[in-house]
């Protein structure tokens, strides 16, 4: 079972993007996802193709409108249980927990609002999970878009040549990643943590496990909060 990707955007024209190159590119070929950017406008009912109107009750800006928008996300997702993303500021952070959830199901269908909003209603009756990738805003959701589906498009089974290349990363174990070194053995004065050359796998681990410990407790100690993991 592939992946499939299907994207409601006001601007089809951004798609695939940088995701129809390197490892996502490939992986398309291969069929192991495809993606689908439909044009949200193409639902609309007047000779203008008009998507937004005016927010209820005053302010600047314009909304999406339910009834367009829900007329693309029946036509495209209909009873085929794929989740239903919207991509907002206002959602729950992108985990890399959340990223593993969705490779290993179906697909997904992927909301890019833009303007002011979505109508509240078509996110409660078509039950769209509100996702952030982080707290700033963006012009729309299309970037946003790409980088969930980056994120996820990375772990699907057999995306990346080495198999442990996504377990040993940022994130995975609730840490940051361990500095990473290779050859030449001396550049600029510097050189490679002598245990890192000394063929002891044991120590390498737990060298490379204090070390994410160490940069994960400076930069982001949030992470460690409430985890029972101690960074002394």
């Amino acid at each position: 079972m592939s992946f499939k990707a299907t994207v409601l955007t006001l601007y089809p024209e951004m798609f695939p993007g940088h995701l129809g190159t390197s490892l996502a590119g490939r992986a398309a070929e291969r069929g192991q996802w495809s993606l689908e950017a439909v044009n949200i406008r193409d639902f609309a009912e007047d000779r203008h193709r008009s998507v937004d109107d005016t927010p209820s009750g005053g302010g600047a800006g314009m909304v999406l409108r339910p009834d367009i928008l829900a007329r693309a996300i029946d036509a495209v997702s209909a009873n085929d249980g794929r989740p239903r993303l919207l991509m907002s500021p206002r959602g729950k952070p992108l985990t890399q927990a959340r990223v593993r959830e969705l490779a290993e199901g179906p697909g997904a269908v992927i909301v890019c609002g833009r303007f002011e909003g979505v109508d509240q209603r078509v996110i409660d009756k078509r039950g769209l999970e509100e996702v952030s990738i982080g707290d700033y805003i963006l012009s729309g959701g299309e970037p946003a878009a790409l980088v969930l589906l980056d994120a996820v498009v990375r772990v699907l089974p057999g995306v990346m040549g080495n198999a442990l290349s996504g377990t040993h990363e940022s994130f995975e174990d609730g840490l940051l990643e361990h500095p990473h070194y290779t050859r030449p053995a001396e550049w600029e004065g510097e050189t490679i943590p002598e245990v890192l050359t000394s063929g002891n796998h044991a120590a390498i681990d737990k060298w490379r496990h204090d070390e994410a410990l160490r940069l994960t407790a400076e930069r982001r100690p949030d992470l460690l909060a409430g985890s029972g993991k101690d960074a002394d």
